[in-house]
């Protein structure tokens, strides 16, 4: 069943985020010699397209991860099509004000429609997936601050103020971890999803409630492919977590691509550091899509402290090349919205069956 697809969902909060972002973003640009930034961005030359391929891998690397918290009962799944919805469900979630709440309910409607997997055993590969990604950012982030823990130290005033950085992102990648550690037993434990049911029912709209009803089934049959995959699906859960983490580090190999493209010599593990800080600063920032402006104005503190020759301009185009890359693929992850046939205001993937 095929009705509209409602984005009513983004809230204010996410609309006034996108518009934060846009104006940091406009801001810094007007703070950076532009013009040095854009010839030091085409002296790059036909080496520019490799830029992509670090992106391509974190999306290759996070299907593969995806693919495996699938019930084995659901048969085969075409990694093509995972691939395509990985991406698609990707866009919609870094470019939407909250797109977060409109990209992940996208996932298993997705899969239903394209893979054929029943829907209650797409929301539990789904909310897996969620779990697993949150972990994976924990082992990153813990990477990063074990990695860089004396220099954070030593930056902490400079880069926010106050002494402690490489404390305070050493304790939020332990809490980070032992959070989604957590929620990941307590949802293989089963009942999660009835006790979610439980709770929404309380909410005293009519139509909310009719839906509830409508779909008590479906909480219960999601419960139990949950703690179906608990019992048998741990080690594709550990597999999992371990190709999230790899596709995470790939942001920080797309970083060190691009200063070493634009001349700038940074130690690799300063970079995975520097990109474990930022993407952890972005999730606090969530209702910035993409953490427009506050990531790149992130970068450019970061380069100052490095004490990097022409730091502005070197930021300045490293922000550009990020942000274009950015462009490129959210590009075609619309043409693959566009090509599956999913338009705002034509359906309605909480109603399917």
């Amino acid at each position: 069943m095929q009705k509209k697809i409602s984005f009513s969902g983004t809230t204010l909060a996410g609309y006034a985020g996108l518009l934060t972002g846009i104006l940091l973003l406009v801001w810094l640009f007007l703070q950076i010699d532009l013009r040095a930034s854009l010839d030091l961005v085409i002296d790059i030359g036909w080496l520019a397209p490799l830029l992509l391929l670090p992106y391509a891998a974190l999306h290759i690397l996070e299907t593969i991860g995806w693919k495996k918290l699938f019930p084995v009962a659901t048969g085969p799944i075409a990694f093509r099509r995972l691939f395509n919805i990985q991406l698609v469900s990707e866009t919609v979630s870094m470019t939407v004000p909250a797109g977060v709440a409109v990209g992940e309910p996208l996932r298993p409607y997705l899969c239903k429609r394209f893979l054929g997997v029943p829907l209650p055993a797409a929301v539990a590969a789904v909310v897996i997936r969620k779990l697993v990604l949150g972990l994976s950012q924990g082992i990153y982030t813990l990477v990063g601050a074990l990695l860089g823990f004396f220099w954070l130290q030593e930056l902490s005033v400079q880069l926010i103020g106050i002494p402690g950085l490489g404390w305070i992102v050493l304790v939020s990648a332990l809490l980070i971890i032992a959070v989604f550690v957590v929620l990941l037993l307590m949802l293989l434990d089963g009942g999660m999803a009835c006790r979610l049911h439980g709770l929404l029912m309380a909410i005293p709209f009519t139509r909310l409630r009719r839906w509830l009803l409508r779909k008590e089934n479906s909480f219960h049959e999601t419960d139990s492919e949950l703690k179906r995959f608990g019992q048998t699906g741990v080690k594709m859960i550990v597999l999992s977590t371990i190709y999230y983490t790899f596709a995470w580090m790939m942001l920080g190999v797309e970083s060190y691509l691009i200063l070493y493209l634009l001349g700038a010599e940074v130690a690799f593990d300063k970079v995975v550091v520097l990109d474990t800080s930022l993407t952890l600063l972005r999730s606090v920032v969530f209702v910035i899509p993409s953490g427009l402006g506050i990531q790149d104005f992130g970068f450019l503190a970061f380069f100052k402290a490095l004490a990097m020759q022409d730091y502005v301009v070197v930021g300045g185009a490293f922000v550009l090349l990020r942000r274009l890359k950015e462009l490129l693929w959210y590009a075609a992850g619309y043409a693959l919205f566009l090509y599956y046939g999913i338009r705002p205001g034509t359906q309605d993937y909480t109603n399917i069956r």
